[in-house]
């Protein structure tokens, strides 16, 4: 059963205890839609019998934290504590719980419920749920309550939304999986973009568009980066390993690429033509977008003529997720991170804003989350 927690006071810095009272939880929220983040303290949900109680070592920062601290879909429900790469170990567990004990490695992803009953969590598609899946923060629980993210000390999850990390797999890497990882490799197995010898085109470089350079090689594709830019060329090649380095304005060398490619997977969010990269596929060929343009526009002929397919993707269900964490762990796969403290959690989310990051900031929660 969930246990019930009184709705947030959103006018004070302070937050509810659960029924009977418990150990506090320390995290750093929101409180307006500046997205100034402060420390803060509330309360989470009693274990239940069916949950895990997880000490949140580590936390990816993800673009959704901007969007919601800051209020950019007009339904931020302050206060609000961001964060849905959560990776840490397992403190307690509920007596009905049969995947996790204390000590094991963990992590939660971008949500922590579902109705548990449509046909798409019946074939571990939760993130589809019919009722909805619950987001990790800033979403309403089935009982009503806020949920609150991995800006955090702790976390209590129902077992079916943790995930084992393998012992070996450190805990840092592990955070941008369960939602950078996840939204590029979902797409990319459905898609069947994992036959090797194939050619696989990813428009962007950042935090998921890095993550498909990584598992595209890991699927012995040949990989063609475009870019806006140059300065990322060095990187691309070396660092991540493609095959190819495009500036996606240079109408020359996007033409000499006409017709070469199997798929395309699309992470860039700002605002960019899609005709000059769909004359790029092959008949057949897969575009996927998994990120968020104001609009996608392109001409009916650019789909048509040569039977091209377009598919959008959000993050994965529980299956596609745990397979994606085994696959990294044993592909010695591992993102780009730049781990921070949580004090530089503003300064991150503003550099995020501005694109100055290689590749995911990820907080060391366990080192520098502390009682004032």
């Amino acid at each position: 059963m969930w246990h019930s927690l009184s709705i947030p006071d959103f006018s004070g810095l302070k937050i509810m205890s659960s029924k009977g009272g418990h150990e506090q939880c320390l995290g750093w929220a929101a409180r307006d839609a500046s997205g100034v983040l402060s420390p803060y303290k509330f309360s989470r949900r009693n274990l239940g019998i069916e949950d895990v109680h997880i000490k949140i070592t580590h936390c990816g920062v993800c673009y959704a934290d901007v969007i919601w601290t800051k209020n950019k879909h007009g339904d931020s429900k302050y206060p609000v504590v961001p964060g849905h790469e959560i990776a840490g170990i397992v403190t307690k567990v509920g007596s009905n719980v049969h995947s996790f004990k204390v000590g094991d490695h963990v992590g939660v992803g971008t949500y922590v419920n579902s109705c548990r009953d449509c046909e798409y969590c019946n074939e571990k598609q939760e993130v589809l749920c019919s009722k909805g899946s619950v987001f990790t923060f800033n979403g309403v629980d089935f009982d009503g309550t806020i949920t609150k993210g991995g800006y955090s000390s702790y976390i209590v999850v129902h077992e079916r939304y943790c995930f084992t990390i393998p012992k070996g797999y450190p805990l840092a890497s592990a955070a941008p999986l369960l939602c950078a990882g996840v939204t590029v490799y979902s797409p990319m197995v459905r898609h069947k973009m994992n036959q090797p010898g194939k050619s696989l085109g990813v428009i962007g470089l950042g935090g998921l568009g890095h993550m498909a350079v990584k598992f595209g090689k890991a699927f012995g594709l040949s990989v063609t980066v475009f870019s806006t830019s140059i300065s990322k060329k060095e990187e691309a090649l070396t660092l991540l390993g493609a095959d190819k380095f495009v500036v996606s304005s240079n109408q020359e060398e996007m033409r000499a690429l006409a017709k070469s490619l199997d798929f395309i997977i699309d992470t860039a969010s700002g605002d960019h033509p899609f005709d000059p990269y769909m004359s790029l596929l092959k008949p057949y060929g897969v575009f996927v977008l998994v990120g968020f343009p104001s609009e996608v526009k392109f001409s009916p002929a650019s789909l048509n003529i040569g039977s091209k397919t377009v598919a959008g993707s959000i993050t994965g269900g529980t299956k596609d997720i745990q397979e994606m964490i085994d696959f990294c762990a044993a592909n010695d796969i591992h993102p780009s991170i730049e781990v921070i403290p949580i004090e530089y959690a503003n300064e991150a989310l503003e550099r995020l804003i501005n694109r100055d990051v290689k590749y995911r900031f990820v907080i060391d929660i366990e080192n520098s989350l502390k009682e004032n």
